[in-house]
């Protein structure tokens, strides 16, 4: 039997050629590639048969032929604040994306990577191995999951539940960066799912090289994993700041395309008590990032069983905010969401294995789950 390929995540000239190879005659492929993308990417269509406006036996011919289906849905959770998590299957490996409603939006962060490479200290997900990049079809594949499950679809309807799309899961994106740039021209389409550039984020963890092809290329908002304004303290909980230390990663900033004060940069900073929560490392805060138009979210620490990190008092924490605050940047404290399912900042962590079940201690990096600009 055929294996049935997927046309998920393939963009309009990838999938013409998939067409063509299928035997769709040249002249039909241009209509029939808006036929399939706008069942496919605008009304969500799961099966051939439910494109009811294409005659039978060419829905027969790509039924035979292709595949729409997404991730494996393994596991919905559902927090008391309304926050969902959704462990997914692929490949025979999980990755997790999470969604989380707010009054008048809704931010699904999505993964882009089953494990990752980066190990930082603070993040329940630094216990999981890479395992390897996701496909754009798995990165699409993700928001799909996500529309179906909310019942969100047409992807160009009003009262849309999610209105923002984050690349904050599991993984650095970077590290991923040619899969995600294909997953998001289709996330950002609009004829296809239709999120607005200024609506998608990508966060990394200071990939310097990549940072400034990431907004040439996918043109994105940016969202930056400081965590931290000393080298020697960003080195242990960051270990990727010892290949790309805090003056490269924010000079790279300074220079990303269309930063601007209608575009700001995002540094997330987790609030470590007795780490980097200091009234002097506030100070030292807003002089590293001067001149940057840009936005602190400071993230109250989110617990994991042996965890070697408690969160920042609160009276600290918000002595640290009005020190930012007074320097001009807005410095909203997150609220945690999604703790009683493991789904918070830094919570996320699949149970997929490198091949052994003994090589269950690895490294993957936080999920940043942010509230973005809007």
């Amino acid at each position: 039997m055929t294996t049935r390929s997927s046309i998920l995540g393939l963009f309009p000239e990838a999938l013409k050629a998939a067409l063509a190879d299928a035997g769709v005659p040249e002249k039909a492929v241009p209509m029939r590639t808006r036929q399939l993308w706008n069942w496919v990417y605008v009304h969500g269509a799961r099966d051939f048969a439910a494109m009811t406006n294409l005659a039978k036996d060419f829905r027969a011919g790509m039924e035979e032929r292709f595949s729409l289906a997404r991730p494996e849905l393994v596991t919905e959770q559902i927090s008391t604040d309304g926050t969902r998590k959704w462990l997914l299957r692929s490949g025979g490996q999980e990755f997790e994306t999470v969604f989380i409603p707010e009054p008048g939006r809704g931010t699904l962060c999505v993964s882009s990577q089953v494990g990752c490479t980066l190990n930082c200290r603070f993040c329940h997900t630094g216990t999981q191995k890479l395992v390897r990049n996701l496909t754009p079809t798995e990165i699409v594949g993700q928001v799909m999951v996500a529309r179906d499950s909310l019942s969100d679809w047409p992807s160009t309807g009003e009262n849309r539940r999610i209105t923002n799309v984050v690349m904050m899961g599991m993984g650095e994106p970077l590290y991923n960066f040619d899969n995600v740039k294909a997953a998001l021209a289709i996330v950002a389409d609009g004829d296809a799912l239709a999120f607005s550039k200024r609506r998608i984020t990508l966060s990394t963890a200071g990939v310097v090289p990549m940072i400034r092809r990431a907004g040439e290329e996918i043109g994105s908002a940016l969202a930056i994993s400081l965590h931290a304004v000393r080298d020697d303290i960003r080195d242990v909980i960051v270990p990727l700041n010892k290949k790309y230390p805090l003056e490269a990663l924010l000079e790279a900033c300074r220079l990303y395309p269309g930063v601007s004060n209608a575009r700001r940069i995002t540094f997330e900073y987790v609030m470590l008590k007795g780490v980097n929560d200091s009234l002097g490392d506030a100070r030292e805060l807003v002089k590293r990032i001067a001149g940057i138009p840009a936005k602190i979210n400071l993230i109250p620490f989110n617990p994991w069983p042996g965890a070697p990190y408690e969160c920042s008092d609160w009276e600290q924490i918000e002595k640290f905010a009005e020190i930012v605050n007074r320097a001009g940047y807005a410095s909203p404290v997150r609220t945690p969401r999604g703790r009683d399912i493991m789904a918070a900042c830094g919570q996320l962590k699949s149970e997929s294995l490198k091949q052994r079940a003994s090589e269950r201690h690895a490294q993957l990096r936080s999920a940043e789950l942010a509230r973005m600009p809007e």
